[in-house]
């Protein structure tokens, strides 16, 4: 069985922060990680108003699904990340990119919504990991 493929072909932009295409083989287990915000175990909101902290707190969550899952940051094929609209997404990108960065990124959308599930949040983060038979 092969491994997960991340490509960041000539001609689009290249960035250690994510690749383009992902090309999970065959016989690979499917991990969906649902939206994480950034929420106690209680699900009290931490870090009201600060979209830095949310966002390390919402990445933390999501480890911590991923890892339930027997999966790790390096497993992720896809993140989604959601910011709501007027936050800083410098900061809160900021916040996480050094985490998200590798020699073979995963593939990453981000995108500005007016609001999010829980109140008061403002960034969501999901994700989908490739788990290869035998690791």
């Amino acid at each position: 069985m092969g491994s997960i493929q991340r490509i960041r072909p000539e001609g689009l932009v290249r960035s250690p922060a994510f690749s383009h295409v992902a090309v999970v083989p065959p016989g690979a287990t499917t991990v969906y990680v649902g939206g994480q915000n950034a929420v106690d175990a209680d699900g009290r909101l931490l870090g009201e108003g600060d979209v830095a902290l949310q966002s390390a707190t919402a990445l933390a969550n999501a480890r911590t699904a991923l890892a339930a899952a027997g999966a790790t940051l390096a497993d992720v094929v896809q993140w989604t990340v959601l910011f709501v609209d007027g936050v800083d997404i410098g900061a809160g990108y900021g916040a996480i990119a050094s985490e998200l960065a590798s020699d073979e990124p995963a593939l990453v959308t981000a995108a500005r919504v007016a609001g999010l599930g829980v109140p008061g949040a403002l960034v969501e983060i999901s994700a989908v990991a490739a788990l290869m038979v035998g690791d």
